[in-house]
Formats: structure tokens, C-alpha cells, sequence
């Protein structure tokens, strides 16, 4: 898969920062590659946060990730973390 504009949204932001969501069936390592948000590098501001919702063999899988490098044309981001899903009732 790739990215899809049409599935980042702008949750808050102020002083310079950004709050997004991200939702893909990609996986969160495709979602962590370089490049793989440089159609909407223009958007990106370095520290932006990105929730994500990806996908594992058909899973949801939630997590965080956030923007360590931004040029006009070119955005990376830290390899994200997965939340964990305990839910023990």
C-alpha cells in the first residue's frame, strides 16, 4: 500500500505543533519509513505527533509516532511505538 492523504487528520495544534491521525492497512513499518508522508511534507512540522492506526495481518494496531526530520519536500519520522492492549475483563 502507500500513503493516502485523505486518511491524515489534523486533531490540534498551536505555537508551531501538530497533533495527527494516521489510518492505514499499511503496516506501522511501512508507515515508518522515510518518505513515506512526503506527498504532505508541506503539512509536517518537526515534533509533529502522529496517532496511528495500522494494520498487522489484518489487526488494528494503535501507536504513536512523531516527525525528527521536515523539509518542504521530505518528512521522516521515529519508528513508531504500538500501544498495548490489555484488557482483562
Amino acid at each position: 500500500m502507500a500513503y493516502t492523504s485523505t486518511s491524515l487528520t489534523r486533531l490540534s495544534g498551536g505555537s508551531g505543533f501538530t497533533f495527527w491521525h494516521y489510518s492505514t492497512a499499511d503496516t506501522i513499518a511501512d508507515v515508518n519509513t522515510a518518505g513515506y508522508f512526503n506527498s504532505s511534507a508541506n503539512m509536517f512540522n518537526l515534533n509533529d505527533v502522529i496517532m496511528t492506526v495500522t494494520s498487522t495481518g489484518g489487526t488494528p494496531v494503535v501507536g504513536h509516532t512523531y516527525v525528527n526530520a521536515s523539509t518542504a519536500t521530505a518528512v521522516d519520522v521515529v519508528n513508531g511505538v504500538a500501544i498495548t492492549n490489555t484488557d482483562g475483563d
